[in-house]
């Protein structure tokens, strides 16, 4: 049972979630057939506390919702709270506000209705935009092979103020803004094919002029 402290520690600083005597029991019988008091365990668990509460160390160990987790001590909020702020403030690509767009005014709307809109393959943007968690899955819909429905999500809604799409402005009322939310740009096309960057463009751009009405409509709705 070498470096026992060690060991619990490497599993509560895995998990996303608190970690029980239990879980640590089970891991460690499974991994190596130790077969573990609960009251050796709770006494290695006290040691890691106190070995955290040096200042030394920007986080410590609690105990919290019937398990222990590693959390930032109180002292750091400000930085850590800025920080979060600041990544979740990063530039979605243009094609993904472009895609987000569309999604938000004709939700819910499969990934072929996008991209007969777009013109171009929404294959990769959707997929960030769900990894995201700013669209999610609405069903399937009645078409031939039942494709996927996507919508908006409740972190969409909460990030831009609105209770639901028919809050969501006019497209004529709109002005275009720099964007400030998801990840830094990302181009699907390279510097190399510039004549394609500029020929989707003007498919993208004639498309949504041709849309617009029925876009605005539907948003009425």
């Amino acid at each position: 049972m070498d470096m026992l402290k060690q060991h619990i520690e490497a599993i509560i600083f895995t998990s996303e979630q608190p970690t029980t005597v239990k879980d640590i029991q089970e891991c460690l019988m499974t991994t190596y057939g130790w077969e573990m008091l609960k009251e050796a365990i709770e006494e290695e668990l006290q040691a890691i506390v106190e070995k955290y509460t040096d200042d030394a160390f920007s986080f410590e160990l609690v105990q919290i919702a019937g398990g222990w987790h590693f959390m930032t001590k109180k002292d750091y909020y400000p930085t850590v709270a800025t920080y979060l702020h600041q990544k979740s403030r990063k530039r979605l690509s243009t094609s993904a506000m472009e895609t987000l767009a569309i999604i938000a005014y004709k939700q819910p709307i499969t990934k072929t209705e996008m991209e007969s809109i777009r013109g171009v393959s929404c294959d990769h943007t959707v997929q960030k935009l769900l990894e995201k968690e700013l669209i999610t899955i609405a069903g399937r819909a009645d078409g031939p092979g039942k494709p996927l429905l996507y919508k908006t999500s409740a972190l969409f809604m909460d990030y831009f103020g609105i209770n639901s799409p028919k809050d969501l402005p006019k497209l004529k009322e709109i002005e275009v803004e720099e964007n400030m939310i998801g990840d830094a740009p990302e181009f699907e096309q390279t510097s190399q094919e510039p004549a394609v960057e500029n020929q989707e463009t003007v498919v993208a751009e004639e498309v949504i002029t041709s849309e617009e009405k029925n876009i605005n409509d539907t948003a009425e709705n």
